[in-house]
Parts: C-alpha cells; sequence; structure tokens
C-alpha cells in the first residue's frame, strides 16, 4: 500500500519534532544532566513516535478503506501486526 504524504503532513511533523526532541536528549547525555530529566525527555520522544506510527497505520487503513476494494481488500492480520509492532 502506498501512502499519500499529503494526509501525512502532521505525522510527517511529528517525527520532525521527535528528531529535533532526541537531538536534545543526546545533549543533555553529553552534558551530564540530570537522570530524571533525559528519562523523561527520552520518554516524550518515544511517546511522539508512537503517536506518528499510529496515524501512519491508521492512514493506510483508511486508503485500503477507500481504495475501492473496501474491508474485502484489507490484510486484517497485517494491519493487526503493524498496530501491535507499536505497542
Amino acid at each position: 500500500m502506498e501512502l499519500d504524504p499529503e494526509q501525512l503532513t502532521p505525522a510527517i511533523n511529528r517525527i520532525k519534532r521527535a528528531q529535533g526532541q532526541l537531538a536534545g536528549v543526546l545533549r543533555m547525555l553529553e552534558e551530564g544532566r540530570d537522570c530524571e530529566q533525559v528519562v523523561t525527555q527520552l520518554a516524550a520522544v518515544s511517546k511522539a513516535l508512537d503517536r506518528a506510527g499510529f496515524a501512519i497505520v491508521a492512514n493506510g487503513l483508511q486508503q485500503c478503506l477507500t481504495s475501492g476494494d473496501g474491508i474485502d481488500g484489507v490484510d486484517v492480520q497485517k494491519m493487526e501486526k503493524l498496530f501491535l509492532s507499536l505497542a
């Protein structure tokens, strides 16, 4: 299934923000910052990436359902595996 980049703009933006946050986490580690602060920022990066992943899978599912084949064209096991890979 091909993804439509225009429909994924929010997910793309979220990943870009996460990329900046991750760079910040690396700086914090290199500077020897407080463990709690580092872990808090790392958790924020992880959550942002998870949300982007779910948005991408949901968009793919929506595209499958509206592409003409309807629910019969959706590989339910494959979509479930994608969702669970983010858990």
